[in-house]
């Protein structure tokens, strides 16, 4: 058979067409909206909300849908939510802000081991939440739930690694991952920075115990955003963005500042999520959303 000059010069643009396709198919990100900024809407208003300001997916605090605590979610309430997330387009990426009220009372590095057993409990019910939503992963941030109250900051790292170990098989069998967070001093004395986490993750050594990245979280840190991302890519299961200041991506110099990061991102092939989690909800939801994916959206293409 032959194939004239034409004909294998389209043959040959088509197949570098469909390559380049490839590759920037395999390089996109997929992009999150936090929903604690719309709490008060109905559920499927916040999934249409977010799905039409082009997200792929939610990130879910759980206190911001609930009067008591998480059961009050039922079995068909849960259905009732995956449906609306997929009728607009949207995966559930997880939860986080794991432990803020309500229930109210929880920590899970106090002395008081009652405390701690009814925490990790309730940590137990919000895996079981998330794998009904079909989440990945359970953000855990939570600093004042976790601060060392009248005991050592090495003696809360102990009570934290206890409490996560205890929960990670019931989280792996259920296909959920729980990141720990690092947060800065002035949120939390126990887990600071990327390398604490690490040694956490390490210690725990159990698949579903990793950790996650907060650009907004790394006042403690001394090095770049992009050589802490290189340099602990294996454990960073999740991202979080917004400006250095909580509030909404594109409302300062994140575009700039965090461009560096995207790129050695799209370098090392992350393929998981990045939610925007914002701390500032006074220009409203809508334009929190869709400003922020303006910036999200020239992020990827730096």
């Amino acid at each position: 058979m032959k194939i004239n000059r034409r004909d294998f010069a389209v043959s040959t643009l088509a197949l570098g067409a469909a390559i380049r396709a490839a590759r920037s198919e395999a390089m996109t990100f997929k992009f999150s909206f936090c929903n604690e900024s719309m709490k008060g809407m109905p559920w499927p208003e916040q999934c249409k909300l977010v799905g039409k300001a082009g997200y792929q997916g939610v990130e879910i605090a759980a206190f911001s849908l609930v009067k008591n605590d998480v059961g009050d979610l039922t079995a068909g309430d849960r259905r009732d939510m995956l449906a609306a997330m997929k009728d607009s387009g949207l995966s559930c990426v997880g939860l986080h802000w794991l432990l803020m009220p309500p229930p109210a009372g929880l920590h899970c590095t106090t002395p008081d081991k009652a405390v701690r057993q009814k925490s990790w409990d309730y940590v137990r019910r919000l895996i079981d939440f998330c794998a009904d939503l079909q989440g990945p992963v359970m953000v855990f941030g939570s600093p004042k739930q976790r601060n060392a109250q009248g005991i050592t900051v090495e003696q809360a790292v102990g009570y934290l690694t206890e409490g996560l170990r205890s929960a990670a098989d019931h989280a792996g069998s259920r296909g959920v991952s729980i990141l720990i967070e690092p947060l800065d001093h002035t949120q939390t004395d126990v887990v600071n920075t990327l390398a604490e986490a690490a040694k956490l993750v390490a210690a725990i050594n159990h698949p579903a115990i990793q950790t996650m990245f907060d650009f907004h979280n790394t006042l403690d840190e001394k090095e770049p955003f992009d050589v802490l991302v290189r340099k602990y890519f294996k454990v960073i299961h999740h991202i979080h963005v917004q400006e250095m200041d909580g509030k909404y991506l594109g409302a300062g110099t994140g575009v700039k500042d965090f461009a560096k990061t995207f790129q050695t991102l799209k370098g090392l092939g992350y393929n998981k999520w990045i939610s925007v989690e914002v701390f500032d909800f006074a220009p409203g939801p809508q334009k929190l959303a869709e400003e922020s994916m303006k910036a999200l959206r020239m992020l990827a293409e730096s």
